[in-house]
């Protein structure tokens, strides 16, 4: 038995041992899902085993080195966990911005004091992080931003406004751009690491067309920011000015955690077809649901292929926004599905204290999904331009 093999082998052995029933159940709704954070409380008893389980065994953030909170695994072995956790439906333990964007950013620009406190913190769900980037008229034109931090020695003041900041109302840091020169538009801009609770910083809730209320509106005023957190940790990551590199850097993963809904469980629109139609499914709907079927399957291929050539160097820096653009229709697609096969009962709604009308609310809430982290618009010119090389484009 090779290595990896062996290591497959104890693998499913510990997933059996460790992941409880419950925690192999689709997710349902928002409390099923662990963010940690310093407010965070568990669903239930199962929950809480499963994040401990897994943040006790590295399982948190795997691929991330041990002396971070991962557990230092391979590319492959990595690759393997998260096929066998596919393979019993078990849940993440730790849903995370930190995670899926910060994380990365840190691994790659952090000091080796940031990564020392933050990752770990973000790897134990000590912390819970939400991402300050767009603002009014400043969207996918970021850059144009202008939330500014006005420099007073060992410390900025901040004033501006971020929008469409997820879960900000939740969150207890941010990492935000800032304007700190404003003669230069993109070697201006900071990446700043500051507290969510410090005065001056405030948030409201944006309630969508689906009735929830994912997004908020950020508001900072006169925002004490200090330069360090102590020893090897500064405010800010990479360079003062160039905080611009770090968020290039940090919008593919963004993109890359957006597309995994398309990703997602590609049985879920067919199932629930079967279920709500006794079996019976129209002709047309029937050639639709293969046709994702097989669409959904082709991504799940593309996206192996893209992290086998990332993890080896030889990653093309747009294949994040194909991803994206690819991800985010499929899973438009797929609840698109869900409400064809659901006819008019796919319809109802109700208040949003309920569980009632989850379908259409669901439905509703990816219309954002072609929108939020740069929209389909973009990703598609820069496909043509970075990876077509179109003319014009």
């Amino acid at each position: 038995m090779s290595d990896l093999e062996s290591f497959r082998a104890e693998t499913r052995e510990w997933l059996e041992a460790n992941c409880p029933p419950e925690m192999r159940e689709p997710v349902r709704d928002e409390g099923d899902v662990y963010w940690g954070g310093r407010n965070a409380k568990f669903k239930n008893d199962a929950q809480k085993a499963w994040f401990e389980a897994c943040r006790e065994k590295g399982y948190t953030v795997p691929e991330w080195p041990k002396e971070y909170g991962g557990a230092g695994l391979s590319a492959a072995e990595g690759k393997a966990l998260r096929q066998e956790m596919a393979r019993i439906g078990a849940r993440p333990p730790l849903s995370s911005f930190g995670i899926w964007m910060l994380g990365p950013a840190l691994l790659h620009f952090g000091t080796e004091g940031q990564k020392t406190k933050f990752l770990n913190e973000i790897a134990n769900g000590e912390i819970r992080w939400c991402q300050g980037y767009s603002e009014p008229g400043s969207g996918s034109d970021l850059v144009s931003m202008q939330t500014f931090g006005e420099d007073k020695g060992d410390h900025w003041i901040v004033n501006g406004q971020k929008i469409w900041t997820s879960y900000a109302d939740e969150a207890d840091w941010i990492f935000c751009l800032v304007r700190t020169d404003k003669q230069n538009k993109y070697q201006g801009i900071t990446f700043m690491l500051f507290d969510m609770a410090g005065t001056g910083v405030s948030t409201k809730p944006i309630k969508l067309i689906s009735g929830n209320s994912p997004f908020c509106e950020t508001f900072m005023d006169d925002v004490k920011v200090p330069k360090s957190y102590g020893d090897d940790i500064p405010a800010y990551v990479g360079e003062i000015n160039r905080g611009w590199d770090v968020a290039k850097y940090l919008l593919g993963h963004e993109r890359e955690m957006i597309s995994g809904a398309g990703g997602g469980d590609r049985t879920a629109a067919i199932g629930a077809a079967m279920k709500r139609n006794a079996g019976e499914l129209d002709p047309v709907l029937r050639a639709e649901l293969a046709q994702f079927d097989v669409d959904a399957l082709s991504y799940a291929a593309m996206g192996e292929k893209f992290l086998d050539e990332l993890k080896v160097g030889k990653g093309h820096p747009a294949q994040p926004n194909m991803m994206k653009y690819v991800g985010t229709e499929l899973n438009k697609r797929r609840h698109e599905l869900m409400m064809a096969a659901g006819g008019s009962r796919a319809l109802e709604w109700e208040s949003e204290e309920t569980s009632g009308g989850k379908p259409s609310r669901n439905w509703l809430r990816t219309k954002a999904n072609s929108i939020e982290g740069g929209t389909s618009e973009v990703m598609l010119n820069v496909i043509s331009k970075r990876i077509l090389d179109l003319p014009g484009a």
